[in-house]
């Protein structure tokens, strides 16, 4: 089992140079460290830190330390002052250790994007011999790719969710999602009818339609010869593939190598800034489990921002004044006190799309859930 994988913050004690940061560190922290294989920068800074994720500004106040993305194994971390930590090298015989590599986070993060719309995407047709599922090894025909040659690869990928927010004068924003059917089209939820009703769907700004990666193709065979579809044979042992699903060039490098976690580049208004979804269409994430944010690039937003995750305070009825004789939504808002939002966990963004992006649960006391508030990662409240 891989080693926790709370990424990577934290060559950083290299040294500290300055109160502000000395002021961060624990203080049981034992006179030197010495960096073993399998340490993540996350984990070693947690271990002295209060505030692990603060590696780069760290950094930034010793610049002796010529590279504070390579640490190796044997390295030993003095810590013995709290205004001067230093490094003594150790033997260079392993890998250094990085920011955040790939290779620990990868098996934890989905395969999903973000468009506009799907309507111009190539879709698939059929299956061969007319069945309704095609795995690794079969052949699937595609529709839309008129120019379409042989050795051309392509990821088949589901439209899921489409994703919208509605920009309230009034508290907050209301983020929703609607499902998708198989042609990427939004489903009838009657649970939620009166809902888009009451906001109809003009009122909302769309934040796009999510796809999720269900396989990987090569193109055998154009359309040619008077044939009206081109032929694609699956490569990957995923998932299954229907009519339906929509096809992407394949890319050549979807993720960053490392990531190097940073705070948010500005505070964003109460409400704004959320937890739209979670990993496979649950309502609620652990630690590794992959969220949708509301907010994107254009916010602002870049691969490696930490975010602190929060559950919004309940309006509670105070029944010591109010008395406790009536149901629950009979009592208006005067009747009711704010409670404090209440502290979840930590995540970091490791995709970014324009108005919304995907971040890995790195640690948490308590499931992040859909509807979950998004503040700095050392807001106190």
């Amino acid at each position: 089992m891989l080693k926790p994988i709370r990424t990577a913050l934290a060559a950083a004690f290299f040294t500290v140079a300055t109160f502000t940061v000395a002021a961060q560190m624990r203080t049981d922290h034992p006179a030197t460290y010495v960096v073993k294989r399998g340490d993540t920068l996350w984990d070693i800074a947690g271990r002295f830190l209060q505030k692990p994720w603060l590696w780069p500004e760290i950094w930034q106040a010793n610049p002796q330390v010529r590279n504070p993305h390579l640490i190796y194994p044997g390295d030993v971390l003095s810590l013995a002052y709290l205004d001067r930590v230093t490094m003594q090298p150790g033997a260079r015989s392993d890998a250094p250790i990085t920011g955040v590599p790939l290779e620990q986070v990868e098996p934890f993060l989905k395969n999903l994007r973000v468009v506009d719309s799907v309507d111009s995407l190539p879709y698939v047709l059929a299956v061969e011999e007319d069945r309704l599922r095609a795995a690794k090894g079969d052949v699937v025909y595609v529709k839309g790719l008129d120019n379409a040659q042989p050795g051309q690869r392509y990821a088949v990928v589901r439209p899921t969710v489409r994703y919208t927010r509605l920009d309230r004068t009034q508290c907050c924003d209301l983020m929703d999602r609607q499902d998708l059917d198989f042609r990427g089209r939004r489903t009838i939820d009657f649970d939620r009818y009166w809902t888009n009703v009451v906001v109809p769907n003009k009122g909302h700004e769309p934040l796009g339609i999510e796809l999720m990666q269900q396989n990987t193709g090569t193109i055998s065979r154009g359309e040619v010869g008077g044939i009206q579809a081109a032929t694609l044979v699956l490569d990957d042992s995923a998932r299954e593939v229907r009519p339906g699903d929509r096809l992407i060039p394949v890319e050549a490098q979807t993720y960053d190598l490392q990531f190097f976690p940073h705070p948010p580049k500005q505070q964003f208004e109460y409400g704004r800034a959320r937890v739209i979804a979670s990993t496979d269409l649950l309502t609620s994430a652990g630690s590794r489990d992959v969220v949708a944010l509301s907010v994107g690039a254009r916010d602002g937003v870049d691969n490696g921002t930490v975010f602190s995750t929060w559950r919004v305070g309940a309006n509670a009825v105070d029944r010591v004044k109010r008395g406790n004789h009536r149901s629950e939504d009979t009592y208006g808002r005067a009747d009711r006190v704010r409670l404090p939002d209440e502290f979840a966990g930590h995540l970091m963004v490791f995709r970014t799309f324009d108005k919304v992006s995907y971040a890995l649960v790195m640690d948490s006391i308590r499931p992040t859930r859909v509807g979950y508030e998004l503040k700095h990662p050392d807001a106190p409240y």
